[in-house]
Formats: C-alpha cells, structure tokens, sequence
C-alpha cells in the first residue's frame, strides 16, 4: 500500500458515557480529513464536547450505498476518513458495512479504532458462558416471526445475544416465554454506561413478570442475553405411539406450548422431549 491513499478509520463511539471515548479515538478524530457520520447532529454533540471541529458528511442506512462511492474516491485522493455511528462500534446494527467492503475491495486500508461496544459490554457482565456466543442484531418486528426465531434457537446448546428496542422489549419476551422453556437463565441488560444502567440475570419467567410490572424496565436500549440449552439424552426423545398419538392430535387444535402442555397431563412424557417431538411435527 503507498502513502499516496487516504485511510479509513473505524471508530467506536461511547454507548452512553461520553468518558468512554478513547485517547486514541480523540486523536484519530482530530487528524482525519473528514468524519463520516450516521447522525451528523448526534455526533457533531460528541465532537463538541472533545473540541473536535473536523467537517462531517453523512453516512446512514438510507444513503450509505451512493456515499460510500464517493468517499472512495476521496480516500483514493489521499484524504483520511473516520467513520463513525451513532453509539458503539460502526457496523454492529449499525450503518458502514457498504463502504468498509468497498474500500476493503479497493486494496486501501481500514483501521479499526477499538472501543465501546453494547454487545461485549453486556457479555463481559452477564455471567452466562461465552466462550461460543452469536448474535443475532434486532429481531424481526412482527410476533410471528420472533416466534419462527426463537424456535430455532429453542436447542441452539451456546450463549446467544440480541438487541431490542424499549417498545419491542416486553412482546419480545412474551413471544420467548411461549417457545422457550420458563427456567431458562436470560441477562436483560438496559441503559449500558448510563445513569440508569441495569443488568439483570434472572429465569424467563422471573424476566418477563419484572418487565411486564416495572415501567423503567421499558425503557432505553436493551441487550438481551440467553443462555444455550441444556445437551438432550438422545435416549430422551424417544416418545411411545400413543404418546405420539396424543401429541399430533393436540398439535391440530393447539399451539405448539398448549399442545405441549397438555400432553405432559394426558401422558406423563417429559416436557422437554414433547417439544422436542412438536418441533419435529410442525417442520414436517
């Protein structure tokens, strides 16, 4: 690579607590010719605080694919460029994957300024095992769907991760808590950095009964964290015909939980080997 080319510099912004930003992102942001931002205004706040008077230009979902040509060629101009988002490290839910591929595609080089992350914060504190962990970003938005999430990952055996919005949070664990078992461990991690910061790890049920009850657990920015699930004795999952029986004649008239539910009543199979077996017959 010759010094001829501009970088581009990926830069984590503070979640919350504007001390998170580091001495090493505060200089790469006064040195750059330019800082591509997703919220010009939200970010021109953080700048200000740091007496940073760089010029801005925005990059955000809606016009991310035409700017990101444009700053190309200004890296190919030998310019220097940061690009940054509205909290948190760019691209994790957030725009700037456009123009990361195409400088990548380019041969210039892109420079990660690490820092503050919502994802590994919550991780960090959780106590739940990460060794193996997956993220999955925001959910979809209909409860439908969430509902087709959460069943696929109903046996996933690591740590998984999601973000959620203050007005999705409390749908978001009642759609779970129909799919998933109730004493499976979930960390609800609300306002990362912030004032009221709250990091609670705790059962599904237990989770849901303190969202649906406690307003300020509605409000601001969540990471929701669940623990993988417990390995299944193959040995397990084996139902007798009529426990079958029973099972798909329920499966006609109920719900996936209903018909589960009441086919631990009507025949004594354990819970966790009829979801199991329903899964199976509603995917066939």
């Amino acid at each position: 690579m010759t010094s001829e080319y501009g970088k581009l510099y990926v830069v984590a912004t503070p979640i919350g607590n504007l001390a998170d930003l580091s001495f090493r992102a505060v200089a790469t942001l006064k040195e750059v010719d330019l800082i591509a931002a997703e919220d010009t205004r939200h970010v021109g706040m953080l700048l200000q605080h740091y007496g940073i008077t760089n010029k801005l230009t925005a990059l955000h979902q809606h016009n991310e694919e035409k700017a990101a040509v444009g700053l190309l060629e200004k890296l190919r101009e030998g310019k220097s460029i940061a690009l940054v988002s509205d909290a948190g490290t760019p691209l994790l839910s957030d725009p700037g994957m456009p123009l990361v591929k195409l400088v990548k595609e380019a041969g210039l080089d892109v420079v990660p300024i690490p820092g503050a992350c919502a994802l590994i914060a919550a991780l960090s504190a959780a106590g739940l095992p990460v060794t193996q962990f997956t993220f999955f970003g925001f959910l979809p938005r209909t409860s439908s769907a969430r509902k087709s999430f959460f069943t696929e990952q109903l046996n996933c055996p690591t740590t998984w991760v999601f973000y959620e919005s203050s007005h999705r949070i409390l749908a978001s664990l009642e759609d779970m808590a129909d799919i998933l078992p109730l004493n499976r461990q979930i960390v609800i991690a609300r306002e990362i950095t912030k004032l009221h910061e709250t990091i609670v790890k705790t059962s599904l049920t237990e989770a849901l009964a303190l969202v649906a009850s406690n307003d300020n657990m509605r409000k601001g920015e969540f990471v929701v964290i669940v623990d993988g699930a417990e390995a299944v004795d193959k040995s397990e999952q084996l139902l007798t015909d009529e426990q079958d029986r029973v099972l798909r004649v329920l499966l006609t008239e109920c719900s996936i939980k209903t018909a589960v539910a009441l086919a631990v009543e009507i025949t004594g199979a354990r819970k966790k080997t009829l979801y199991q077996a329903a899964l199976a017959i509603a995917g066939d």
